[in-house]
């Protein structure tokens, strides 16, 4: 549904006409394998249950809110996505969607690589002891601190966006007595979104050097004269949330189209391609995500066949899921305050968390499940709108939903498949303090990343 952008913000109510919404589920206390993390059960009481410790329990020893991470689920995930590559791929972890200590030890036993796109997430990749050499470096506005940690550190490789950068990463790679080695990201013109990608306009954005009008082929010969540089591949990212193929089978013509271009100039023939990321997630039902194998055959192929045809030597492939790690493997807990029925509406939830542990539904219209999680109900489903705590309407959660009529304030519920962006976008909006992260495996749980605390925000409030 289109919404109508006004500069106060959402409209007031936003009110959904009737018959919208899909119907209730047959069975509320039912979970969605799809949706929910490997390990997640009920109890015979009907209490959620996580790596074998149930969410009554993590309330009272974590307290709520919190983002509630199954590990095995985790490490799964990112052993299928290796697994399903090989070895002559490389799976890089794309850390904005939510990176911590924990987190990059997990990717290095697993043998994944880490993309980091920031000073801060550099520094959390090299604390926790990443090899610098599996660790690529984004950015469309890399400051000159951030590209001499990055060249001293050692990176794999850092992925050029600008003509500016071009001569800025080689300028501090030859002060520092190095040779960096290099991708170009340029953008293809093929935006993706769920299921239709559009083939216009989308040379119009802050990321990459486009295709079009000769500016990657000329950023290639930039790159390839200077001493500071060894370019080893061009990158490409076309969206986000991607369930079809069919965009990356364009943007896979358009770049081994430039590879080729640069063999007949220059006679090299680049070894890497990196198709980034976006794959998409169930975050209902509705959804329906592609399996990592199915996702490496149909890469491997576009990619074998349009090299073929070029008569180009098959270049190592690279790819980036974050979402598609780690989105699934948590959710997050909350205590309901208040249950407000308005009549011939729906009710409205509030909770003890909201746009500052989960922005997404406010900025992108994002839309989530949720499930009463601390008891069992054979009650009415009643259409719901799960709302925060902040001084803000547009403050929601889940925009419409059913949950059992007997809802009542201290009950438990949880909103799946909140691993990715939501820890990394939390905020503290109206001076709520963020949740911590706690991890959950084999029947126990800790602290990843710990809850902020009122000393936390006055320490940097220096008066």
């Amino acid at each position: 549904m289109s919404r109508s952008a006004h500069p106060a913000g959402p409209r007031h109510a936003d009110v959904l006409p009737e018959g919208h919404y899909s119907a209730p589920p047959a069975d509320l206390n039912s979970l969605d394998p799809k949706v929910w993390a490997e390990t997640v059960t009920r109890t015979p009481e009907g209490v959620l249950s996580v790596g074998g410790v149930d969410v009554t329990a993590l309330a009272e020893e974590f307290g709520t809110p919190a983002y509630i991470l199954d590990e095995a689920d985790f490490r799964s995930r990112a052993r299928a996505w290796r697994t399903a590559f090989g070895p002559d791929a490389d799976v890089f972890y794309a850390g904005k969607a939510f990176l911590s200590r924990a987190v990059v030890r997990w990717l290095d036993e697993e043998g994944l690589n880490l993309d980091v796109c920031s000073g801060g997430e550099l520094a959390t990749a090299l604390s926790a002891g990443m090899p610098a050499e599996r660790i690529a470096f984004h950015g469309n506005n890399k400051s000159v601190e951030e590209i001499t940690r990055a060249v001293t550190a050692g990176v794999g490789r850092i992925v050029l966006d600008s003509f500016q950068e071009i001569v800025r990463v080689a300028h501090i790679a030859e002060s520092l007595g190095k040779r960096q080695r290099v991708q170009i990201r340029i953008t293809v013109g093929v935006e993706a979104h769920t299921h239709e990608f559009i083939a216009t306009a989308h040379e119009d954005q802050k990321f990459g050097i486009p295709l079009a009008g000769g500016q990657a082929a000329e950023a290639v010969r930039r790159a390839l004269r200077l001493d500071g540089l060894e370019l080893i591949g061009i990158h490409s990212h076309i969206g986000s949330q991607i369930f079809d193929m069919s965009g990356f089978e364009v943007a896979a013509h358009r770049v081994v189209g430039l590879l080729k271009e640069i063999r007949d100039e220059h006679g090299v023939e680049l070894p890497e391609i990196d198709l980034g990321g976006g794959l998409g997630i169930a975050y209902t039902s509705d959804d329906d995500p592609r399996e990592p194998h199915e996702i490496a055959k149909a890469l491997s192929e576009i990619v074998t066949r349009e090299c073929e045809s070029a008569k180009l030597r098959t270049p190592r492939i690279s790819v980036e899921p974050g979402r598609a790690i780690v989105g699934p493997t948590a959710f997050t807990l909350y205590e309901v305050g208040t249950v407000k029925p308005l009549d011939g509406l729906r009710t409205y939830v509030s909770v003890d968390g909201g746009m500052s542990d989960n922005i997404r539904t406010a900025l992108y219209d994002a839309e989530y499940s949720v499930a009463l999680v601390s008891r069992a109900s054979d009650a009415p489903p009643m259409l719901s709108r799960v709302v925060g705590k902040h001084c803000e309407s547009g403050d929601i959660v889940v925009r419409d939903a059913f949950l059992p009529e007997d809802l009542a304030p201290g009950d438990l519920i949880a909103v799946p498949a909140t691993g990715a962006y939501c820890r990394s976008m939390a905020s503290n909006y109206n001076h709520v303090l963020r949740p911590p992260v706690v991890a959950v495996r084999d029947g126990d749980a800790r602290v990843i990343v710990r809850r902020e605390t009122e000393e936390d925000l006055l320490r940097l409030d220096v008066g």
